[in-house]
């Protein structure tokens, strides 16, 4: 289904997503960070067989809190990162970009 904005006529999402008139570079990096971060812990949580009432029991967290981590509602401040992270086995870390192959 389309949708018109203006004088434009969107069809998917991706239209709106990728038009940095709508979406800058930076807030797409952003978002694209926030759910490749939230995927791998929930990727942790999961490999490890917890539940998230469990992470909750371990971290002081309530389960409705990792719950809308989880699904995007919230975004964890450092210091909650690290709460989740630990008792997974897991923490942050910084690392260097991959260097991109340049083609000829």
């Amino acid at each position: 289904m389309s949708i018109k904005i203006g004088n434009e006529e969107f069809t998917e999402f991706n239209d709106l997503y990728d038009d940095p008139s709508f979406v800058s570079d930076s807030e797409r990096a952003e978002i694209e960070f926030e759910v490749a971060l939230i995927g791998k812990l929930i990727e942790a949580r999961e490999k490890s067989g917890m539940s998230q009432k469990k992470l909750a029991d371990l971290t002081g967290l309530k389960q409705p809190a990792i719950a809308r981590l989880e699904n995007l509602k919230a975004i964890p401040k450092i210091d909650t990162l690290f709460k989740l992270l630990d008792p997974l086995g897991y923490t942050l870390a910084i690392v260097p970009k991959e260097k991109r192959r340049k083609t000829d």
